[in-house]
Parts: structure tokens; sequence; C-alpha cells
């Protein structure tokens, strides 16, 4: 049986200096496939809202949403450490209902670890949640449930006040019993330096490559949905094309007749000779006359 990847895991492969590869799941096969493949941490993120959903934001993802997709993956999964977000609302009125909805998470979806947005208000519901057993990853820099309050989807810690801030409170969830933060756009300097102060490693996403470890959006890596990628995304596929390609030919067959062809059919069983079924069908033909 394989062994479950863990916490203390990726804790000692930022101290081995190996670097962390994360990206996001939010089906049973797509994280099936991940898995397979030998990625050690899947997020089911809340980017499900853009991804799977259809929303502009993540803001209308739902606890209830969020479970239904936890579940899908972790039935899927047998090494990866899965990581689930906690959606908007779920964890910032108070630490308690941050517990209960965690520990949903953890107990029903099957999750190894939460995920949280933000610093300096949660970071007392970080260590609650820590004492209570359940691994907690932060996330700081562009955190896209306060998309609004932040003017939108961009760069982050543009200025001094703004960096020490970030890493103030990157030192504050490490303190606090997180086991690794992940960092959104963020000048490619700034989380090198944030990486190096911390204990933790850190997950990169539009955050340069001086990072402990990267995160994609799996969409993105695969290029599944049409249009323009974000800058700090990578295509290694280009599945939109090879997608739709494939059901225009489909459709094509259908219409002209080339599909279902015998290859895909299914002939008479032994016990229904064609005599049989042409009496059944003039049975029914009489019957209609």
């Amino acid at each position: 049986m394989t062994q479950r990847v863990t916490v203390a895991d990726l804790i000692a492969m930022k101290r081995r200096g190996e670097r962390i590869v994360m990206l996001t799941a939010y089906d049973y096969p797509s994280a099936r496939l991940l898995d397979e493949a030998g990625i050690p941490v899947i997020l089911v993120g809340d980017s499900l809202g853009n991804t799977v959903l259809g929303y502009d934001t993540t803001i209308p993802v739902t606890l209830a949403d969020m479970l239904h997709h936890t579940k899908a993956v972790t039935r899927a999964v047998r090494q990866a450490l899965v990581v689930a977000d906690m959606p908007f609302l779920t964890y910032q009125v108070t630490p308690e209902e941050a517990l209960r909805n965690a520990g949903r998470l953890i107990q029903e979806g099957g999750a190894q670890a939460v995920k949280v947005e933000g610093g300096g208000p949660i970071i007392e519901t970080v260590a609650r949640l820590v004492r209570a057993g359940i691994p907690v990853m932060g996330h700081l820099g562009l955190t896209p449930q306060s998309v609004h309050t932040l003017g939108g989807f961009r760069l982050q810690a543009r200025t001094a006040g703004a960096v020490r801030q970030l890493i103030a409170d990157a030192l504050a969830l490490e303190q606090a019993g997180a086991f690794a933060i992940v960092l959104e756009l963020v000048p490619a300097p700034v989380a090198q330096a944030v990486s190096e102060l911390l204990r933790i490693p850190t997950i990169g996403i539009g955050a340069g490559p001086g990072c402990d470890g990267q995160v994609q959006v799996l969409t993105d890596l695969l290029h599944l949905l049409p249009g323009p990628l974000p800058r700090h995304a990578r295509p290694y596929a280009d599945l939109a094309a090879v997608v739709g390609d494939a059901v225009r030919r489909y459709a094509e067959d259908v219409r002209r007749g080339a599909f279902p062809g015998e290859a895909e059919s299914f002939g008479l069983p032994r016990d229904l000779d064609p005599q049989t079924l042409a009496a059944v069908i003039d049975e029914f033909r009489m019957r209609q006359e």
C-alpha cells in the first residue's frame, strides 16, 4: 500500500531543498490522474467557482459545494495530501464556527488539511484549528475571496508597507501552526525573501521561482477553457482545441451515419435468433394496424 503524503513530509521537503508540486482538482477523474502521476499535494480549490461552476469570482462558492467536490477528489486519491479550501464566510465569523466547518471538510469530505485566506484577523482561528488537530495551509498576497476589497486580480505587496504586512502575516501564520503558505501574485524577490524567512514551505502562484513549491489551476495547465490564460500560467497542453475537435468529429460522424459502427454495436445474443425477433416485431405491427 502506498504511503500517504503528510504535512510533515512537506516540511521535510523544504529542509532538503526539494521543490513541492501542487495542482488543483475538482472531480474524481482529474484527481485520479494527478494522484497516479505522483503529484504530492492536491488542492480542492474554491477556484472551482470559476473553473467548474461558471462564477466570476470564488465568493459564491458554498461549503456544500466544497464538500461535494472534496468528496469526489478524496474518493480518487490514494497517495497525495488533499487540501480543501474553506470558502468565503465559513471561517471569518468566529473561530468556533470555523472549527465546525473545517471539521466537516475533514470528517465528511475526507480532506487531510484545509486552506484559509488572510493574515491578522484569522490568526487566532488558525491556531484554534491547529489545536483541534486540523492541519492548516495559509494563503497570502492576492486572496481571491477579498477581490472586491483588493480592487481586482492584481499584483500585491507593491509598497514597503505592504511587504512588511505580508512578512508579518506570514510569520504570524507560521507561529499559529500553519504547515505551509500559498503566496499569490507577489513580486518574485518578495516571495523569495518570505520563503527564506519561514521554516514552513511557501507555495507560489504568480510569485516567481523562489518559493518552495508551485501550484497551478489544472484547467490553466491543460488550457481546458478557451481564451487567454493568466500571466502566471503556462499551458502544458491545449485541451480546449483537442476537446473541441473531438466533439466536432463526433457530431459529424453521427450526422452522416458513421457512428455507431459495427465496433460500437451489439448483435443478437445466442438465445434470440432473427426469426424469433421478426415474429415479435410482426406481432406488434399487427396490433398497430
